[in-house]
């Protein structure tokens, strides 16, 4: 796979919390889900790409969006996979969808959707497949696909998935956002994240397959509400959006 982003040149520090049967794991689903999506054509080694990419989630400025947020939204797409029109463009997306990631920076997904668009053909990823991929990953800058964009509405409501853990899931998670900005000052942050949480709440839906309505609609927006609330109650939230994107 050809490394056409910048990248820090040191390798991974442990943080992201996966182990080595993790990676494993990750790499045959990897190599799968490419050699599926290749529909029946030939291609170089899958394994490259693998490690590529598992490079990139490993990254030592990650703390939420690390390997083990990939392995999860990549579980949540085969919870949902009967809901997709294409299930391996959909596995694509969520591998790339924030393969190119910097905390400081606004244009993660269409760098993302650039790697999978010089990566995928060359992989032996067919052309239609490939458009398809890039397309699903610009779509999370919103998580707003629009109706009967089924392959978009499956990766939407994984990525999205984590906004209905448990309380000590949902902690963990926020906690984490909350590192990846450490460079933000703790006011800054508080109205940005509280910007971020009005948003989501103000969207008449938050999950758009019938599962994900079903099953983390409510608690996605009683976790959401109940950290506005916190925000709110210790001042961090000054109710002015300084344009900082905490989500």
């Amino acid at each position: 796979m050809t490394d056409h982003s910048p990248r820090p040149l040191h390798g991974s520090d442990g943080s992201d919390g996966s182990d080595g049967d993790t990676e494993a794991g990750l790499r045959d689903r990897w190599h799968d889900t490419l050699v599926a999506a290749r529909a029946g054509a030939g291609g170089p080694d899958p394994l490259p790409y693998a490690e590529n990419l598992l490079a990139r989630w490993a990254e030592p400025q990650r703390r939420y969006h690390t390997t083990a947020h990939l392995s999860t939204v990549l579980d949540r797409v085969d919870t949902l996979a009967g809901h997709a029109d294409d299930v391996h463009a959909v596995r694509l997306a969520a591998w790339f969808h924030d393969a190119v990631y910097r905390p400081d920076r606004s244009e993660n997904e269409e760098r993302s959707a650039a790697l999978a668009e010089r990566a995928l053909p060359e992989a032996g990823v067919p052309r239609a497949a490939v458009a398809e991929v890039a397309r699903l990953v610009r779509l999370t800058v919103t998580h707003d696909p629009a109706e009967g964009d089924r392959n978009g509405e499956v990766l939407c409501d994984a990525d999205l998935a984590i906004l209905a853990g448990g309380p000590q899931e949902y902690a963990a998670y926020a906690a984490q956002v909350r590192e990846e900005y450490g460079f933000v000052p703790d006011e800054a942050f508080g109205a940005g994240r509280a910007a971020v949480l009005r948003q989501l709440l103000d969207l008449p839906r938050l999950f758009r397959t019938p599962y994900g309505a079903a099953e983390w609609e409510a608690r996605a927006r009683h976790n959401l509400a109940t950290e506005l609330e916190l925000l709110t109650s210790s001042g961090t939230d000054t109710g002015t959006d300084t344009g900082t994107d905490t989500g």
